[in-house]
């Protein structure tokens, strides 16, 4: 299985995450997913009262750096790992 591959089936275990995964794992996952499937930032920055939308923009901006392959090698491994967690507290 290929990266592409693995990272899209990822992403759809990410769905089945706990409802109580935090705020900063979600943020981590979507700034990872959007390197890796768009790529650095290519809006400008939400205004202060849309408090949601800057705080994902701002996520995904701290991961403007990574290359689409590390960002997705990233996500599987922040998947498996809250996965791991929540498997551990259930």
């Amino acid at each position: 299985m290929g990266l592409k591959e693995e990272f899209e089936e990822y992403a759809e275990k990410a769905k089945t995450l706990p409802e109580n995964t935090t705020n900063e794992n979600k943020l981590t996952l979507y700034a990872l997913y959007k390197q890796a499937t768009v790529g650095p930032v290519n809006t400008s920055r939400p205004g202060m009262f849309n408090i949601k939308d800057r705080a994902k923009w701002d996520a995904w901006k701290a991961a403007e750096g990574k290359s689409k392959e590390d960002a997705m090698s990233d996500y599987i491994t922040k998947v498996k790992q809250l996965q791991e967690e929540a498997a551990a507290a259930s």
